[in-house]
């Protein structure tokens, strides 16, 4: 026998309805490939197909190549657009499927699921969570970070796809609207056919500032109500909008998208100032369609729900000020003051977009006053679910995005600061962070002027975050993130450089270090300690209420020293972080710098928050939302409230007595063990990429020089000064570095250096231990098992033969076995996802097909890597290697 939840979450599981999806999908492909291509197209693709399945079914392995080799250039080029196009259609029918997954375990009769928000108000007790609110901190922060390799167009098509299959799918749907919805399906797989997958330019920094505004516009904005409501109900049931609710807007959205100008000299002052533009216009445009809407339904008739006294005097005032206004209101709703107001209100927020500062509101506080007004009123009058329904979600999204829609934020290199430290000192030696504090506090000597480009820039900046204060509120622009921050006077500078750019005007600044590398995790609080012993830091702290923010670069740390060694220093930082700041009385965020892949910290969110040490979470969770991720995780409105109430469900989790003392007691009993681990793993890893030779091995047995001709973003992939001179991976970011292995089929970015770890440890039921009990051991293996079912030796194997290296492919592939052969043992399995069927049976689904495109990308790059090709025949090449790439890319689900 199994429990009623057991036997319902296998058949919401089951996997019938995704096959016939697929199956529809691909079928519908192939008339499409047929009729547009021709039939020996769909000949070739088939062949293909049917070769890369055999092959893993005990079939002949080399057949796939074979095939390959047959085919012309423009013919390869047509089945790689195919598989990928495949790709895409599949990548729908799973999204469709978990948002049919996720409506079975709604049923009303069905049990919380452990990480729902009850499960959290169960575990957590009403009383406090009620009490957790006031504290409850819940902060994505999307990134222009180059890794979602669908274009703009691909997407859209994918959307009317979805509405056509939803129509098909249609249990009503008579047999003539099937037949159209199919007519419609065909239709729509033609057009996506014949759109290009690949960008034709690269994309600017407001291009990206737009593509994320499609973000907020259908998802996020209309989101943020929902997660309160969810929360609401949550804790008082079905009384939720009968009466006042205790939940906060503790949703904050911020953005890197036009402000992010490490290393990317496209994003400039002037850039940051329109991005906030952008951003406020679709803010306001939200809030005037959300009032309009709303207020066009509070009907209610004057003498049925009497005015208050308040709401009465206001409307007698707007007839007073806006005469001509509210006489088309009073034509329009005769009676219903309700109406009136909330309309009104809708015509302000409009003539605040107009800049009708006559009309318009001074900021969303004002607006916030007239819709409580209208509330309360409502509330006095006897209609209670009018007041705290519709109009309340109005006032949480006013609460949650004002008028600047997210909280952009400024980034940039410490270098870059210490350039312009020097430029304005007049190349005398530089201040020390003693010094640059007395600067920011006191000003300089005489007003600096920049001699250097770069040092106009960081000055024009600053003043770009005080008019954007100015104009949208302190919220809109004041977080200033220094990248790679080594030191006090790091951060120190920037306050320093604020007084040279603005002199006495007022901008608030709230200066944010982000630690990256290994060395520099290590040394956080000690860096730390220093910057709060200086008078200006300790004022600013001060002035914040005490709180301050750490960002924690996952990427760049497990490019520094591998996944395995990251993860164990990111721990310890965080710990060390944590027990620092209540010792200094400080209310501290952790701002995690993760990204997609599990190479670059990637995995599921709330399974990684359930592992923090004791006290670093304390009800606020930051983290980065980075390319593809963002698409994945708020591109659906229904997954999008999932991931959020996982994540609002393990951050109040994750404060509990039962987590932290679990977290802490783990920690402390495999202390020994992580460091074992971690030494070992680090040596190995570093071993590897200091290699003599490694860099330009990387470049030759992966398509790392041709992954900028995608033209995924705006951001190079190098860092000033690595486009030119010889390769080095210290200037190679994070994101190439996780794309091009991923591509390789080697994954060596997700598990590199965990056999070595685990092998040192020598004892494997030790290992299992730590499995069972401690969950940032948990978290790593099984983020490990995934990355290495992604992984395929014997592709990779043919990619390594590229390097013409054979020690470094033999040591990469002995550590491969290693970690395969030790994560199985750890697990007591013989293979690897064999006891997560759902997702070991998605992997096996898609691996032959992503194998078929590995070999057509195999043939452009050794024939790319050979060389002697004209220039017709090379740019051929190119284009099938980057349609591969975008292929591959789908088909694992991620790129860096």
């Amino acid at each position: 026998m199994v429990s009623n939840r057991t036997a319902r979450d296998e058949d919401a599981d089951t996997f019938a309805p995704l096959r016939d999806d697929v199956r529809l999908l691909g079928a519908l492909l192939g008339e499409v490939v047929a009729e547009t291509g021709g039939d020996q197209l769909y000949v070739d693709v088939e062949r293909l197909r049917r070769a890369a399945r055999d092959a893993r079914r005990d079939g002949d392995p080399e057949e796939p190549r074979r095939i390959v080799d047959e085919l012309s250039v423009e013919q390869a080029e047509q089945v790689a657009r195919a598989f990928a196009v495949l790709f895409h259609l599949v990548n729908l029918a799973e999204e469709r499927h978990r948002v049919r997954v996720l409506r079975s375990r709604d049923l009303a009769d069905a049990p919380p699921t452990a990480d729902s928000l009850a499960a959290a108000v169960a575990g957590v007790g009403a009383d406090g969570v009620a009490a957790a609110l006031s504290e409850l901190e819940i902060h994505p922060v999307l990134t222009a970070h180059p890794t979602e390799a669908r274009r703009r167009a691909v997407v859209t098509a994918l959307s009317r796809i979805a509405v056509e299959l939803d129509r098909y799918d249609d249990p009503r749907a008579g047999a003539s609207e099937q037949a159209d919805a199919r007519r419609r399906l065909l239709e729509e797989i033609t057009i996506l056919w014949r759109t290009g997958l690949l960008r034709s330019r690269r994309l600017g920094p407001l291009d990206e500032v737009r593509t994320m505004m499609a973000i907020f516009d259908e998802t996020l904005f209309r989101l943020a109500p929902t997660l309160y409501r969810a929360t609401d109900a949550a804790l008082v049931g079905d009384a939720s909008g009968s009466g006042p609710s205790a939940v906060p807007a503790y949703l904050r959205v911020g953005s890197w998208v036009g402000g992010d100008r490490d290393g990317n000299p496209h994003v400039t002052a002037d850039i940051t100032r329109e991005t906030v533009e952008i951003q406020a216009d679709h803010a306001l445009r939200a809030l005037e369609n959300a009032a309009r809407r709303i207020g066009r339904t509070l009907s209610l008739a004057e003498d049925l729900a009497p005015p208050s006294d308040a709401l009465t005097a206001a409307l007698g005032h707007d007839r007073l000020t806006h005469p001509e206004a509210m006489s088309v209101l009073a034509r329009s709703a005769d009676q219903q003051p309700h109406r009136q107001k909330l309309v009104f209100a809708a015509d302000r927020v409009a003539a605040t977009r107009q800049r009708n500062a006559d009309l318009g509101y001074a900021g969303p506080a004002q607006l916030l006053t007239d819709l409580r007004l209208v509330q309360d009123s409502l509330a006095a009058s006897g209609a209670p679910r009018a007041a705290w329904g519709e109009l309340q979600h109005l006032i949480w999204q006013v609460e949650t995005f004002g008028f600047h829609l997210a909280e952009l934020e400024v980034r940039q290199h410490s270098s870059v600061h210490a350039a312009a430290l020097a430029d304005l000192s007049g190349g005398d030696a530089l201040p020390d962070a003693a010094a640059l504090d007395r600067l920011a506090t006191d000003g300089w000597p005489a007003p600096p002027t920049p001699s250097d480009d770069m040092t106009a820039e960081v000055l024009a900046t600053l003043r770009v975050m005080a008019v954007l204060q100015e104009r949208w509120g302190e919220r809109s622009c004041s977080r200033y993130v220094v990248s790679f921050c080594s030191s006090a006077a790091d951060l120190a500078a920037v306050p320093a450089l604020a007084r040279a750019a603005l002199g006495d005007r007022e901008c608030r600044l709230d200066v944010v270090p982000l630690f990256e590398t290994g060395e520099d995790l290590r040394r956080s609080t000690a860096i730390l300690e220093e910057w709060l012993a200086l008078p200006g830091a300790r004022a600013a702290i001060e002035h914040n209420d005490r709180r301050l923010e750490v960002m924690l670069g996952y990427s760049d740390s497990a490019k520094d020293v591998g996944p395995l060694s990251a993860t164990l220093l990111l721990y310890d930082a965080q710990a060390a972080l944590a027990e620092w700041a209540a010792a200094n009385d400080l209310r501290l965020t952790l701002f995690h710098g993760r990204g997609g892949s599990l190479g670059r910290g990637g995995g599921p969110v709330n399974r990684a928050i359930l592992a923090q040490p004791p006290r670093s979470v304390n009800h606020r969770f930051k983290v980065t939302e980075q390319g593809e991720v963002v698409f994945a995780r708020y591109g659906n409105r229904r997954i999008a409230a999932r991931h959020l109430e996982q994540v609002t469900s393990a951050v109040l989790m994750a404060g509990t007595d039962a987590v932290e003392k679990r977290n802490a007691g783990a920690a402390a009993q495999f202390a020994d063990l992580g460091r074992t681990m971690e030494e070992a793993s680090r040596a190995a890893y570093r071993a590897l990429v200091q290699t003599e030779g490694f860099a330009d091995y990387f470049a030759q047995v992966s398509p790392l020089e041709e992954l900028s001709d995608l033209a995924l973003g705006s951001r190079p992939a190098r860092r000033p000064g690595g486009e030119t001179g010889p390769r080095s991976l210290a200037d190679l970011r994070a994101i190439p570095w996780v794309f091009a292995w991923s591509q390789t089929r080697c994954n060596l970015t997700g598990w590199y250096g965990l056999g070595s770890g685990f092998a040192a440890v020598g004892d494997v039921e030790v290992l299992r231990a730590a499995y069972r009990e401690w969950p940032l051991f948990t978290a790593l293996v099984d983020n490990a098992e995934m990355s290495l079912a992604k992984t395929d030796r014997s592709v990779a194997e043919h990619y390594l033969a590229l390097g013409g290296r054979p020690d470094i492919t033999a040591r990469i592939l002995a550590e491969l076995d290693l970690s395969c052969s030790l994560v199985l043992e750890v697990l007591g399995q013989s293979r690897l996802l064999e006891r997560r069927r759902v997702l070991g049976a998605a992997v096996d689904l898609r691996n032959p097909y992503v194998d078929a495109l590995s070999h057509l990308q195999l043939r452009a790059l050794s024939a790319l890597r050979a060389g002697g090709l004209d220039e017709a025949e090379e740019a051929r090449l190119r284009e099938l290697l980057l349609l591969t790439v975008n292929g591959v890319a789908a088909g694992l689900q991620n790129t860096g």
